[in-house]
């Protein structure tokens, strides 16, 4: 499968299961907590239906060679979303990303292999758009799905695509530790071998063990951890061996945004 029809798949993977887990949600269920503490699960919907938006925006301006929507722009639409009742928040939001999802899923292959646009500090191609909208996507269902059913894991199909930008990632986000480590982190599901320092902090692609300690853990798990969601009542199985790293550390290194 070319790299970007398995981006795009997994983009319609995530839209259907969300649509899925809130379909027959009662109006009290939608303004219940969410993972993500300051939201409702309709604050949420909320959130990635505004994101929608902004994404056939920025497909728009990446198929013409216009620019990224602004403050003025992104302001109004994330007022207008605020204002909408629960209710309509979750059915507006399904209905947003279908749009969106069926945009992407149209385009032309001559028209997606030139877009590019300059968004999120840096240069997209399609396939970055998708990844973009796919690590939103993605993370924020599973804040869906794991408040109405505690076992809940990140999709299958999203983690093995988003795993391997996990380096860009962590590098963004993470808070260096107090007393610097360094560990060999290796993956299930799929394999990944990774170095993790948290003074720096850094997550790079290994062939070698490094010094100093050894995480194994599903790929989802990872994710989850580098996105600030592995919390105690939330973590998988794994494997730990560190004389002075404990989950704890790894947790405060990655506190979430």
């Amino acid at each position: 499968m070319p790299e970007s029809q398995a981006w795009l798949a997994a983009a319609r993977s995530s839209h259907d299961r969300l649509k899925a887990l809130v379909a027959d949600l009662a109006p009290d269920e939608v303004t219940a907590r969410s993972y993500a503490k300051e939201w409702t699960l309709a604050q949420v919907l909320s959130h990635l239906g505004s994101q929608a938006e902004l994404f056939c925006l920025l497909l728009d301006a990446g198929l013409t060679g216009g620019s990224a929507p602004g403050q003025a722009t992104m302001l109004p639409i994330w007022q207008r979303w605020d204002a909408l009742p629960p209710e309509a928040q979750v059915t507006t939001s399904v209905d947003a990303n279908e749009r969106l999802v069926r945009r992407l899923e149209m385009l032309d292959a001559t028209l997606a292999s030139a877009f590019r646009v300059s968004a999120f500090g840096r240069e997209l191609d399609f396939v970055g758009l998708l990844r973009a909208r796919l690590s939103e996507h993605a993370v924020h269902t599973w804040d869906v799905a794991v408040a109405l059913d505690p076992t809940a894991v990140l999709a299958a199909d999203a983690a093995a695509l988003l795993v391997d930008y996990l380096p860009e990632m962590a590098a963004r986000v993470g808070k260096p530790a107090a007393q610097p480590a360094t560990l060999s982190v290796s993956t299930t599901d799929p394999k990944r071998h990774f170095t993790l320092s948290t003074g720096g902090v850094g997550l790079e692609a290994r062939t070698d063990p490094a010094w100093g300690g050894s995480l194994r853990l599903p790929a989802e798990a990872l994710l989850r951890l580098v996105y600030g969601r592995l919390d105690p009542a939330h973590t998988p199985a794994l494997q730990l061996s560190s004389p002075t790293v404990t989950l704890d550390d790894l947790r405060s290194v990655f506190p979430g945004f």
